[in-house]
């Protein structure tokens, strides 16, 4: 993992636009490098074995957490962040490989902040380098 590489705040539904670039062991999002994503949902199922799905309003993806988080409990309906490796899987559901993950479900506000918080970093750091490499 190339930690020199930020982790993208994004949405499910933009990680879709997401492609492999082979030679660099990294995914492109309209041009800018990445490995690892920040996103933040719902906890939707959690299938005991380490697997679980989060939901952020825009999509579905799935986390598979190491043995660490694994000893921790995670409920479905909890609000969580979570920063990882990000995996396209073709005909399967995404998947992020968890680094970090944080029960936010304490700070009910989060949710609403966090659509901004995305929407701040697009306008501000994503956008000017997309437009910049079309």
């Amino acid at each position: 993992m190339d930690y020199s590489l930020a982790a993208l705040k994004l949405l499910c539904v933009q990680l879709k636009d997401a492609s492999e670039t082979p030679s660099q062991n990294a995914l492109t999002l309209g041009g800018i490098l990445f490995q690892r994503a920040w996103l933040q949902g719902i906890l939707v199922s959690n299938d005991g074995d380490g697997r679980l799905l989060l939901d952020d309003g825009t999509g579905v993806i799935e986390l598979c957490l190491s043995p660490d988080f694994r000893l921790r409990h995670w409920d479905s309906g909890m609000y969580v962040m979570v920063v990882g490796g990000y995996f396209v899987r073709h005909g399967e559901t995404p998947m992020i490989k968890v680094h970090k993950m944080v029960d936010l479900s304490a700070f009910p506000d989060r949710e609403a902040m966090w659509y901004l918080e995305v929407m701040e970093a697009y306008k501000l750091f994503y956008q000017p380098l997309i437009e910049e490499f079309m």
